[in-house]
């Protein structure tokens, strides 16, 4: 597989699709207004820059692929976590970000990190894509490999804009719990979202999901008429749930979807309040390359329609090397512990797909 290919598989389906590319390279763009006009999948970083652009897969071979039920789950050895490293560094950065809350400097910034897992034997990319699509049903599973870009694989509940005629959707996605087996069932999560019951959250939770909730409303007002709410509600992801509300709306007269892109990304889930300083805080003090983690993937202007989710619970692979990514948002009332473990949890979401067991 030495061409530029991407499979994906959307939320409770029962096939994938695979594109290639093997004439030339995917286009490499420097800015979210210029996929307008374009077909294919989309693939960008939370930051565009020159190493890492805005790609474009223009596939001249699709084709589709039914699940195929027997997933080799076997367990792969891989070396010991610097742990005790992670944890110190995490704890520093945790300290910068939540200071600028206290201060008042931001009312909401999300604080992220990645961890190394190296194996001592070889996992074929496809085969992580099928533990992935084995074991989040629910969830957007897609694993991209492009020259410019290296080879990523995410599990994302999170969708950034989507259409397939006339209307489109966008949601606001904050908050997180762990779940709880036998009540968060996929029939007791529907019968909470119709009674709209959210009892179960916390004021840090809803807090954060009304911060979000708002800035995609504020953008949309410049962008959208029509527009329909849904939410909050429960929406499971993996090991944890989260808040969710649901925007629906149409496109105004002489606006753009790629125009609406790069009002809506990145959003606070993925960034904080106000935007524009949270964004440069994060890219100045965070302490490493984000890269296309937080960013967007999915199918553009395709037969489908367009369908770009925000690349959440994601990892990159280069060899024997996997970068897993994950973050959360604080808010004044953060602990450093909590949030530590909720980038743990959500990590597990690859690390699952990796089926790790430790020299």
């Amino acid at each position: 597989m030495n061409d530029a290919f991407v499979f994906y598989r959307y939320p409770h389906a029962g096939e994938y699709t695979i594109m290639r590319q093997t004439k030339g390279v995917p286009a490499a763009l420097g800015a979210y207004e210029e996929v307008d006009g374009m077909s294919g999948f989309v693939f960008a970083p939370f930051r565009i820059t020159a190493g890492c652009p805005l790609l474009v897969l223009k596939p001249d071979i699709v084709e589709q692929r039914a699940i195929d039920g027997n997933i080799d789950f076997n367990t792969t050895m891989f070396a010991r976590r610097d742990l005790k490293g992670e944890r110190g560094a995490y704890g520093n950065v945790f300290k910068l970000f939540h200071d600028k809350l206290e201060s008042g400097r931001f009312s909401k910034i999300v604080l992220s990190r990645r961890s190394l897992e190296q194996s001592c034997g070889d996992i074929s990319p496809a085969k992580l894509f099928l533990r992935a699509c084995a074991l989040y049903p629910r969830m957007f599973v897609a694993l991209v490999s492009m020259p410019q870009c290296g080879t990523w694989l995410m599990a994302t509940p999170e969708i950034l804009i989507e259409s397939d005629g006339p209307r489109w959707h966008t949601m606001a996605v904050a908050g997180t719990m762990h779940i709880e087996a036998e009540r968060d069932t996929d029939a007791n999560l529907s019968l909470r979202k119709t009674a709209g019951d959210i009892s179960e959250w916390n004021a840090k939770n809803i807090q954060e999901q009304k911060y979000v909730s708002q800035y995609i409303l504020d953008c949309l007002k410049d962008f959208a008429a029509d527009i329909e709410t849904t939410g909050p509600y429960s929406l499971r992801a993996g090991m944890v749930k989260h808040l969710a509300t649901d925007f629906t709306f149409t496109i105004g007269q002489g606006r753009t979807p790629g125009g609406m892109i790069s009002a809506l990304h990145p959003t606070p889930a993925v960034c904080g309040m106000p935007k524009a300083d949270a964004y440069q805080y994060i890219n100045d003090n965070e302490g490493y390359d984000r890269m296309y983690y937080s960013g967007f993937a999915g199918p553009l202007n395709r037969p489908e329609g367009t369908h770009l989710y925000v690349t959440l619970r994601c990892m990159q692979a280069n060899g024997h090397d996997y970068r897993l990514y994950a973050g959360g948002g604080l808010l004044r009332g953060s602990e450093e512990e909590s949030e530590w473990l909720e980038t743990e949890t959500k990590m597990e979401t690859m690390r699952r797909c990796l089926a790790i067991r430790r020299t």
